[in-house]
């Protein structure tokens, strides 16, 4: 597990809830002791859709400019390409491995090759394509070092939809990222979208009458996917990810009840600045006003640093379409604005993030709970995306607490008051790389609430007797998660 600058519990008495790998059940078992009247104990979840939907944001327009571009290319990689990794303790999935690019190192390099054309608009355009052969996907780190003021930024696949920030974007993307301590480089650096292929083109727009000399940017560094995304906007989307999770694994979708959970838990995946890239699994938060703020919650050892949650995408309804069928949900779409930082804390294992983008129509806000700790027992359910694959649903129970201090390995066996994780043992189903951060959901008079998030564990189809931890919510919620989810 990465370590990161974590605030304290306060109080060594309260009643800490996060969970630490992924987690899921069902049993008879008692839930929880009723918590007294007038006293708030949990979060109710929230469904937008019966009201005002989220707007869904157009991608934005390619310019014919891209069919010239001048092309970069990569040699092929010599490592072949990675096979999944079993469950580490506290390790996101690794998917992407990074390159350097003599080509484009720098600035002045990088100028030598753009190739500036007029448009209608009267606007200047110029592009590269940047192709690593045998990558799943290519995610390009571009460092920009100036941008002139009303600049435009856009990054595309071979299929031609866009993704595009602005200079005003990208000078409010390295505030944030360097009041979050990163270095001046790694501030500046904007990682595009990956899109499935083995290709990104990089293109920039200015206003008419700027000077070219004016945009100083470089790709000294992309990410080349060695596992396949199969994310919703590719061709193979129609199978599962390459990493397939075991098959012990049952999809989501085959267990209806739980659909508002499905829609409330998105894939992620993230760049860090060494430009190694990997897969978690988040979820989407309600709060106590119903305010439709994107909260996001996920895993410490997945995002603890801003710069990190700035290369944030993450990847909804990204599921079967129906039960026992080999496609994937036609609705799935990503957003690729990243997030902000809010909390990060190892004891517990927990991040806590806003989204920059609105969720996507048809997600729902989950609930969560923080009152009298569940007794062991208790029926949990967990729902993630084991390998980055679509998603799947793992039925458990809450067999212990466990007091794992500051989330380092040396665990013991404790009292609700003194643990900061719950463990978790399942009768169907199991987690893996890639489940990490995903939400672990009590039921509570037929409502189901967020009690934990994946740290790490011993789970798998060839061992379904493997136990998994979960950062405890309720700890969470008290030492730092309060402050926005009710303020």
């Amino acid at each position: 597990m990465r370590s990161s600058t974590a605030a304290r519990i306060l109080g060594g008495a309260c009643l800490p809830l996060i969970l630490a790998a992924c987690g899921g059940g069902s049993s008879d078992s008692p839930a929880p002791t009723p918590t007294p009247p007038g006293t708030v104990d949990r979060i109710e979840p929230y469904d937008p859709s019966a009201g005002k939907a989220a707007a869904a944001t157009e991608p934005a327009s390619v310019q014919s400019v891209a069919q010239s571009a001048r092309t970069v290319a990569l040699a092929p990689l010599a490592a072949p390409k990675s096979a999944p990794a079993a469950l580490k303790s506290g390790q996101p999935l690794e998917i992407g491995q990074a390159r350097d690019v003599a080509a484009t190192a720098s600035p002045t390099a990088t100028a030598a090759l753009l190739q500036w054309q007029p448009t209608a608009q009267g606007t200047q355009v110029a592009a590269l394509r940047f192709v690593s052969p045998g990558a799943y996907g290519v995610r390009l780190g571009v460092w920009v070092q100036a941008l002139p003021a009303g600049a435009v930024l856009r990054s595309y696949g071979a299929g031609g939809a866009a993704t595009q920030i602005s200079a005003a974007q990208l000078q409010a993307m390295a505030q944030r990222n360097a009041e979050g301590g990163a270095s001046d480089a790694e501030a500046h650096t904007w990682w595009s979208p990956d899109f499935a292929a083995p290709e990104t083109t990089l293109e920039i727009e200015i206003p008419a009458g700027t000077d070219p000399a004016a945009v100083r940017i470089a790709v000294p560094r992309l990410s080349h996917y060695t596992i396949d995304a199969a994310h919703w906007e590719s061709a193979a989307a129609t199978t599962k990810a390459a990493g397939d999770a075991g098959a012990c694994n049952r999809d989501a979708i085959c267990t209806p009840e739980y659909l508002d959970q499905s829609r409330a838990v998105a894939r992620m995946s993230f760049t860090r600045s060494n430009g190694k890239s990997y897969w978690c699994t988040g979820t989407l938060m309600n709060d106590a006003r119903n305010s439709g703020t994107p909260h996001f919650l996920t895993a410490n050892h997945c995002i603890s640093t801003q710069s990190e949650a700035t290369s944030l995408l993450t990847d909804w309804f990204y599921r079967a379409s129906a039960c026992g069928t080999p496609t994937t949900d036609p609705a799935a779409r990503r957003l690729t604005g990243g997030a902000t930082l809010l909390s990060a804390n190892a004891n517990t294992d927990v991040s806590f993030l806003r989204l920059n983008d609105a969720p996507p129509a048809g997600a729902v806000y989950a609930g969560s709970y923080f009152g009298t700790p569940a007794a062991t027992g208790t029926p949990l359910v967990a729902v993630h995306h084991p390998v980055g694959d679509r998603q799947k649903i793992s039925l458990g129970t809450l067999s212990s607490y466990q007091n794992c201090p500051n989330g380092g390995d040396l665990c013991q066996t404790s009292a609700p008051a003194d643990a900061n994780f719950i463990r978790l043992s399942w009768q169907q189903g199991v987690v893996e790389q890639g489940s990490s951060g995903s939400a672990a959901f009590l039921t509570l008079q037929g409502k189901r609430y967020v009690v934990g998030q994946l740290f790490r564990g011993s789970s798998s189809c060839d061992n379904p007797q493997g136990t998994d931890d979960y950062g405890r919510f309720d700890v969470s919620y008290r030492s730092a998660l309060s402050k926005w989810l009710n303020p």
